[in-house]
């Protein structure tokens, strides 16, 4: 666990002037907690002595195993991400997100000492008072964990090996690289030079039973991408190796994308209200390249304020089969999943909407199920075609809120109900045979979107 750190000011005190208080460690749990003890500083401003006491009210916990770990995210295990920059933007963003790894060449300790007095003292509020002057935060501090090469090899400030580095650009380099669990305690950092993503899913299937952690060199965060969704699992970490913020900023966003799928969506309850053949319309049919399973669906709605959940078409009917199958062109399942007209909202990462219209190849939706468990899937294909539409509407109890959404209407397409309980319990009712009185899923939102964003503002939607 580590936290975010912002450059300090200390109300113009140069941090020169600033003593360095070495942090004491305790043990806790197996992470190292930090604390400090923080005495007083005469600093002279005006020909008078003023002092500036600094008052730390907090403990920064930094787990020495994982100091730059990120949670789950869908995997098995955590993921590391260690950068290696010399760029204090790089730096700056790395640990205000987080990750407070760096490695560093030989010849830049100067680099690294530098860096840990930055982070040593945040951006501190000031209260003046004619004989004092208070440096106050209840922010905990972050340190940085320098890491040093030397002769292939990754050392910490203190000297201890850590992990050691490969270089991969034949079939044979990465034949050779095999799990010595009798230093499970050193890393192994590999640079694949040549092919990427068959070299990453080896390794990761040799390693898969050892404790080693593996890491992979990526110049751009779509690199680490590849290595983190290797077999599935991926590796276990990644150094980032770059010059530029941005790279920081796209991978947190990849991370915080993927652990979505560790969030449990709120699901609200409400009762149809109203069903209503509309006549022909332009719908929008959606083809994942996941296979659905009963019980999961898209959430779409024509108002922001509600969306509603709609079952994917896996269930088997009297005329028609269910739809997963296999699309030997791309060698993705595809599965015919969601129809409902070009106007409605669909739920995207991020806490977003866009139109279904707006859908295409390649682009992320969010599945959810009964219980409100949801994850990404990825957009396969989107047919727009002329076909019959049947307007719902539903009501929650609560409050009377009434909700909308426009379907194709045909037997193939369905609302999921609540939940209920063991045996057998129903997963969907077909919108043909909706009644005044079902019970379906919905999830509630805020009603403003600019460009698929929640926002604060007045609007009617009806």
């Amino acid at each position: 666990m580590s936290t975010a750190v912002y450059s300090p000011s200390l109300a113009g005190i140069p941090t020169s002037q600033l003593p360095f208080f070495p942090p004491k460690p305790v043990k806790s749990n197996g992470c190292r907690l930090i604390s400090w003890d923080v005495n007083s500083v005469t600093v002279s401003s005006n020909n008078s002595d003023k002092r500036a006491r600094l008052q730390f009210s907090s403990r920064v916990t930094m787990c020495s195993s994982n100091p730059s770990s990120i949670p789950s995210a869908g995997y098995l295990q955590p993921k590391l991400v260690w950068i290696w920059t010399e760029s204090k933007q790089v730096m700056t963003a790395a640990v205000e997100r987080g990750w407070n790894t760096f490695i560093f060449p030989p010849d830049r300790r100067d680099l690294a000492n530098e860096w840990s007095s930055v982070c040593l003292f945040p951006d501190y509020s000031i209260q003046v008072s004619d004989s004092d002057v208070f440096f106050e935060n209840q922010t905990a501090i972050a340190l940085i964990h320098p890491l040093f090469i030397e002769e292939e090899k990754l050392f910490d400030s203190e000297g201890r090996r850590v992990a050691t580095f490969y270089e991969v650009s034949s079939p044979q380099q990465l034949q050779l690289l095999q799990p010595v669990d009798k230093q499970p305690d050193i890393n192994v950092i590999i640079n694949l030079l040549d092919w990427q993503v068959i070299p990453a899913e080896n390794i990761v299937a040799v390693f898969q039973s050892s404790q080693i952690t593996v890491f992979a060199i990526s110049q751009t965060p779509s690199e680490a991408q590849v290595f983190l969704e290797a077999l599935e699992q991926g590796l276990r970490g990644i150094v980032l190796k770059v010059e530029d913020s941005t790279a920081v900023l796209e991978l947190k966003d990849y991370f915080d994308r993927r652990n979505e799928d560790n969030n449990i969506l709120s699901l609200t309850k409400a009762t149809i209200t109203q069903v209503h053949i509309s006549g022909m319309g332009d719908r929008v049919c959606v083809d994942l390249c996941s296979l659905m399973r009963p019980g999961e669906g898209l959430l779409v709605g024509s108002f922001s304020r509600g969306l509603v959940l709609v079952h994917s078409e896996c269930l088997e009917s009297n005329y028609i089969a269910s739809r997963p199958f296999w699309v030997n062109a791309n060698d993705n399942s595809i599965e015919p999943f969601l129809k409902g007209p070009v106007h409605a909202y669909v739920a995207i990462p991020g806490g977003k909407t866009c139109y279904l219209s707006e859908l295409n190849t390649g682009k992320e939706v969010i599945v959810v199920d009964q219980n409100g468990k949801q994850r990404t899937a990825i957009v396969g294909r989107v047919k727009i075609e002329t076909r019959p539409l049947i307007l719902v509407e539903a009501k929650e109890a609560e409050n009377g809120t009434l909700y909308s959404a426009l379907l194709q209407n045909a037997e193939t397409v369905a609302l999921i109900c609540p939940s209920q309980g063991s045996g057998f319990p129903k997963k969907a009712i077909h919108v043909t045979s909706l009644k005044v009185g079902d019970e379906i899923l919905l999830k509630k939102q805020g009603g403003a979107r600019h460009t698929g964003i929640e926002i604060q503002e007045f609007i009617v939607e009806k």
